[in-house]
């Protein structure tokens, strides 16, 4: 039977942005009573003219059309903002000039294969629609009118569009069923992370309009958690990836403060620890990691925190100033929490097992670098030993005692020592589940269970750089994409995962960008200056380049990321002329294998 709903569609997005990548509307199921129906989004034409008040309009010329060279681009200003323009093909596109993400120049990022890749964190852009095609970050670009008159560029622009420069890519606005069952859902996603976000939003852009629960253990909406260590004194409101409109105006439900306790996948029913039972049509699991503890004694005393939520980062900071803080491991949190606190604690101590941070990830000659300069800032290292014993005094944290018997004042402490997958509650349920916990998943994000999807940090899944050896990325960037291919293939779209890995870390106002996945390498290849800070490191594995890291080396890392996208290999001794090619002239031809 065929059923046609009609969607609901905010004027101003009725465009491309509507349609899948082949141009055309989207096959998708919509489940009524259990029964699988097919529609097609209705087909609105691109209108003509999509700025209907003139006031909000600005039009100007930007440039002479042989200003530009195919493969070129330019930041242009319109009098009451900029946007990017871009030459490609020989067809002038124009975008937003800022990545929506953290708001990084575009112009200084990777034009490629038809979209822009950010030069500070990997997200891409499509240049003809300005769709997000790569992630961190959930918004588009805003895409603006080119023509060309008497050989002349002009733009033709909202200026709302040119002062947000993002725009939201939800294309369709959901229908509000009244109907809804509250003991039942079509798809339940537990975790409200990045990939339980994007599950959630993807399904809504491709026109699923059934019911979509989420529901988190956290007691906030989505939230940015990167920034619990790297900003660690901002409020949830500060840090949430959507507003609560958001959430209401796109039908999404999303309960807090609600742990799943089991899954029956014979029933398809989520049991709450509450008791609570849902019943789900399709399901996603999203949990993320649980942060491992110390197991010394003292280690439930005040003020020994994990960081976890926004409360406890807050509680940190304010503990943390003008007080001695020792923090126990070297990891990416524990080394951004010690960047963080150094100007405002009387002291920072970190303490690791290694004999130099970083070892495992980026090798022992950036890990010395990056040690250097945390000391530089007045954070003292005690490498090579772990805590023995927490002291107290009148009930709170006075002292933590080394097994190198040195003993260290301490008011705060915080603790990163690695995490585990969030996966105890799925021991019995039949979801395949891997010796360390992480939940097994193909391509598309399923597992062995029909109808049950994973993503984010709690699952291993097959990475194409890597031959599809199954991988843990736990990565910001990865979890997006999982969660967006999650969604796709709950809809029966067929789409396998293939994103290049892509992180960053922020400490003393400096950035580490890093892009594949380095795991097992056994060289390293660093061209520049470790100890000025500006570097590039290549990570090989035989004679094939893995992975890539830069401080101040901007934008290798994304032009790497966008070989290694393509399916090309870089090997060890190309590594001087990706350099040179890359930073000196900006010669792009090696993407493409038509360069030398």
């Amino acid at each position: 039977v065929e059923v046609k709903i009609e969607v609901v569609i905010p004027e101003k997005e009725r465009s491309k942005e509507e349609m899948s990548p082949n141009g055309k509307a989207s096959p998708l199921i919509y489940k009524v009573n259990g029964t699988a129906r097919h529609y097609h989004l209705e087909e609105h034409p691109i209108a003509s003219n999509p700025y209907h008040n003139p006031k909000d309009v600005v039009e100007a010329s930007v440039c002479h059309v042989k200003d530009l060279e195919n493969g070129q681009m330019r930041e242009v200003d319109l009098g009451c903002g900029k946007a990017l323009l871009i030459k490609d093909s020989g067809e002038f596109h124009a975008v937003g000039h800022k990545c929506p993400h953290y708001g990084a120049p575009l112009v200084k990022g990777v034009l490629s294969k038809g979209r822009v890749r950010c030069p500070w964190h990997g997200a891409c852009f499509n240049i003809g629609t300005g769709d997000i095609e790569d992630f961190p970050g959930l918004d588009s670009l805003p895409r603006f009118q080119v023509k060309i008159e008497k050989e002349k560029v002009y733009i033709r622009a909202s200026k709302q569009a040119l002062q947000t420069q993002r725009r939201t890519k939800m294309m369709a606005k959901c229908i509000s069923l009244t109907n809804y069952n509250l003991s039942s859902t079509n798809v339940l996603i537990i975790g409200a992370g990045a990939a339980g976000l994007v599950c959630a939003e993807t399904l809504r852009q491709e026109g699923f309009s059934d019911r979509i629960v989420m529901c988190t253990m956290d007691r906030h909406l989505p939230y940015d958690r990167p920034k619990l260590s790297k900003s660690m004194d901002s409020h949830p409101e500060q840090i949430a990836l959507r507003p609560k409109e958001f959430f209401c105006t796109y039908d999404i439900e999303v309960l807090t403060e609600m742990q799943v306790a089991a899954v029956d996948v014979k029933s398809k029913i989520a049991v709450f620890k509450d008791g609570f039972k849902m019943e789900y049509n399709k399901l996603l699991i999203a949990t993320g990691n649980t942060p491992k503890t110390l197991s010394c004694k003292g280690k439930e005393m005040e003020n020994v925190f994990n960081i976890r939520t926004p409360e406890d980062a807050n509680r940190v900071v304010k503990l943390a100033t003008s007080k001695n803080v020792v923090i126990v491991g070297a990891s990416f949190l524990g080394m951004e929490v010690a960047a963080y606190l150094a100007e405002r604690a009387h002291s920072v101590s970190l303490v690791e097992l290694e004999h130099v941070p970083f070892k495992k990830f980026f090798g022992e000659r950036v890990g010395r670098a990056v040690m250097k300069m945390f000391e530089n800032n007045r954070v003292k290292f005690y490498m090579q030993t772990e805590v023995s014993e927490l002291r107290e005094q009148e009930g709170k944290l006075k002292e933590v005692v080394l097994k190198s018997g040195k003993v260290l004042r301490a008011d705060v402490c915080v603790v990163g020592v690695g995490a585990v997958p969030a996966t105890g509650f799925l021991k019995q349920s039949g979801i395949n589940i891997d010796s360390k916990g992480f939940i097994v998943v193909n391509k598309m994000m399923q597992t062995n269970i029909p109808g049950v999807f994973a993503a984010g940090d709690a699952v291993t899944f097959p990475l194409a750089l890597r031959n599809n050896k199954k991988v843990n990325v736990p990565h910001w960037q990865m979890a997006h994409m999982h969660g967006r291919i999650a969604a796709l293939n709950m809809l029966a779209h067929g789409t396998e995962i293939s994103t290049v890995p892509y992180l960053w870390t922020a400490m003393f106002g400096k950035s580490i960008r890093y892009a594949g996945h380095g795991e097992g390498f056994d060289d390293v290849v660093i061209q520049g200056d470790l100890d000025e800070l500006k570097f590039v490191a290549f990570y090989t594995k035989s004679d094939e380049v893995v992975a890539v890291a830069s401080m101040n080396y901007d934008p290798i890392v994304s032009k790497v990321a966008e070989v290694l996208a393509a399916g090309r290999t870089i090997r060890k001794r190309d590594v001087d002329a990706v350099v040179f090619l890359s930073f000196r002239t900006g010669d792009m031809s090696w993407l493409t294998g038509k360069g030398t």
